[in-house]
């Protein structure tokens, strides 16, 4: 029997080493059973929805949008491609992805496929629990790169993100971090689309021709989950 490379997306989920979108509750991880007094060990863990590597429904931003329990499987399996952007994240906080990004990618790798996972490199994952990640100014404002409103139309505008489908970054969240509307987010969850965020080692990916698949909690009425993320490159034999 054959294998194929598989590669793991996700950061460990902590209590310590984090970074949590500002407001959100610190996740907490107690240990209630130990080998030595009980015979085997358990911890309970206390986690927001959307905390560390996490995925989000369409009931985060959408009223009567789909939530985590009445997502179908489907949703969970999507072709992937990458589009890196780590070069002009350093120069930029703020950059947003921009349509004319989406149509050089397409002149270099060929057609994206239809329902898709888009997975933008930032380079943000470098900074992941330290004060950099959220960038937050002296007015309050979080400063990261993310997809800009015109190149999230055009993707939808293409059928790359249809019925199904999904964004992901490596940075909290779609929407460039000054955005405070969450534009983007907003036109993203709807249908059954998710929202991929906090993702990491996305430089292991090649950009096109691998599989993303998504795990975590199916929270009656949940908006989201922390979430284990895989990307299986090639065909699975």
């Amino acid at each position: 029997m054959g294998s194929w490379p598989v590669y793991n997306l996700s950061h460990p989920l902590s209590a310590t080493a984090i970074s949590v979108f500002p407001g959100d509750p610190a996740p907490r991880i107690d240990t209630i059973r130990t080998i030595d007094e009980h015979g085997f060990h358990l911890n309970t863990v206390t986690v927001g929805e959307h905390t560390g590597t996490h995925w989000g429904a369409p009931a985060h931003f959408t009223t009567d949008g789909a939530t985590a329990d009445q997502l179908d499987a489907e949703d969970f399996v999507l072709p992937g491609v990458l589009i890196d952007i780590g070069d002009r994240t350093e120069r930029d906080r703020d950059y947003a992805l921009t349509v004319a990004d989406l149509l050089s990618w397409r002149d270099r790798h060929g057609p994206f496929p239809t329902e898709a996972a888009v997975l933008l490199r930032t380079g943000w994952d470098r900074y992941w629990g330290t004060a950099d990640f959220a960038g937050v100014d002296a007015e309050g404002r979080m400063h990261h790169p993310g997809f800009s409103v015109a190149a999230v139309r055009w993707l939808l505008d293409e059928g790359v993100l249809g019925y199904r489908g999904a964004l992901g970054t490596d940075a909290f969240g779609p929407d460039v971090g000054v955005d405070d509307s969450f534009e983007v987010s907003k036109l993203l969850y709807r249908e059954h689309r998710l929202s991929l965020e906090i993702l990491t080692r996305l430089g292991n990916l090649p950009a096109r021709d691998f599989t993303v698949v998504v795990g975590g909690f199916i929270t009656e009425h949940g908006s989201g989950s922390p979430a284990t993320i895989y990307a299986l490159l090639g065909s699975p034999p």
